[in-house]
């Protein structure tokens, strides 16, 4: 997550290389009382280690068959039972984690702040392997069946032998003077990777060898300053089965694409910094000011605009039970309509905010506080 205009937001949302700090362009809305149709009870509780860390690293959470696993980033890796919170294994692997989790056919990937990436087994949280990256990592690195995708704050995007380790390619971009704190994070299929840079550039890079197949500019600097000018893709783009590629920026646009060629299919004006979310044919988005967009993923026309929680600092958008699921700076979830964008359900995990994108299955909810609390969460209808 990244945003010039929250500076007062924690640590590592702030502009690198940028000591100074400016005032909120979006003050956050005070929450309102609304028609509360569902509720969110409480199933389990469990604490993470130390949390987030000051810094508020993107240590989003990861699911298995029946397990969750969580870390704080002083290294500290729990796999709690997704239905009960009982703890499976934990494992301090002595070395400070920066990346969300990733998790996949018995193995566990991770990044850290030192530029390494660890794969551990799904089983007993034990170090499989070990291997160095260019710098540190923040975005949860991205598998197929053969490789570990990398992408670290430098810009470049390495490749790895999910075996062992070993370095397959590495692709290097060119990075403005000024960026914003994070990384974008790729989309990995198993011929290629869709990666989005800070110049404001998506790449579609052959797995094979790290060569471009096509790449794209889809947010152009603006204005006179280099804050101004900035220009990031920090969301992951969300390819769909039939080749559909979508891509939000941040001072930029949200674009459809074709994506073995990179054709516009459409496109609008909205600068995020977030991963869009797609449910069927709608796509659902949350643009810098916390304003959440749904649009007809097709035509990119607007379905729904809801501002009820502007400058609330939201996470990305999950799905569950026909409910969109955020979390906010101030450690409330709240759920949306997903058809009408109406609010109808809210509660607080945790007063030290949610910054990391809930976890979602069927009716379940978990959200983890920078704090290091994770919650599971039951919807239940109350109308």
């Amino acid at each position: 997550m990244k945003m010039p205009v929250f500076a007062i937001m924690a640590a590592a949302l702030m502009l690198a290389g940028c000591a100074g700090k400016v005032e909120p362009q979006y003050p956050p809305k005070e929450l309102r009382s609304f028609n509360e149709t569902t509720a969110l009870g409480s199933v389990w509780s469990q604490r993470v280690g130390q949390g987030l860390g000051r810094a508020r690293y993107p240590l989003s959470a990861a699911q298995g068959e029946g397990v969750i696993y969580a870390a704080d980033e002083r290294g500290y890796v729990m796999a709690l039972d997704a239905d009960s919170g009982d703890t499976h294994w934990e494992r301090d692997l002595d070395t400070a984690i920066s990346s969300g989790l990733t998790a996949g056919s018995g193995q566990l990937f991770l990044g850290t702040r030192n530029g390494e990436v660890l794969a551990l087994s799904q089983d007993d949280g034990e170090i499989q392997w070990r291997s160095r990256v260019s710098s540190e990592v923040l975005a949860p690195p991205q598998v197929n069946s053969q490789l570990v995708i990398v992408q670290s704050v430098d810009g470049a995007v390495t490749a790895l032998d999910r075996a062992n380790g070993d370095e397959r390619w590495i692709y290097t971009s060119s990075q403005p003077a000024l960026t914003l704190r994070g990384t974008g994070t790729p989309q990995v299929i198993e011929p290629v990777s869709f990666v989005g840079f800070a110049n404001g550039r998506l790449a579609t890079l052959d797995n094979r060898s790290g060569q471009p197949l096509w790449d794209m500019r889809i947010a152009v600097p603006q204005g006179r300053s280099e804050v101004d000018r900035l220009v990031d893709l920090d969301g992951q783009p969300v390819l769909t089965p039939d080749g559909r590629l979508y891509v939000t920026s941040y001072n930029g646009r949200l674009i459809a694409l074709e994506a073995t060629s990179g054709e516009v299919l459409w496109e609008r004006d909205q600068s995020s910094y977030l991963t869009p979310l797609l449910v069927g044919d709608y796509l659902f988005t949350v643009d810098e000011a916390s304003h959440i967009l749904a649009l007809d993923a097709l035509s990119g026309e607007r379905v729904w605009r809801n501002e009820d929680l502007e400058g609330r600092w939201l996470t990305a958008p999950a799905f569950a039970d026909g409910k969109l699921v955020f979390g906010d700076f101030e450690g409330y979830v709240h759920l949306l309509d997903a058809r009408s964008g109406t609010l109808v359900g809210r509660t607080r995990v945790n007063n030290s905010g949610i910054s990391v994108r809930p976890i979602t299955e069927g009716r379940r909810i978990y959200a983890q506080a920078n704090d290091g609390r994770l919650e599971a969460l039951q919807i239940r209808e109350t109308q």
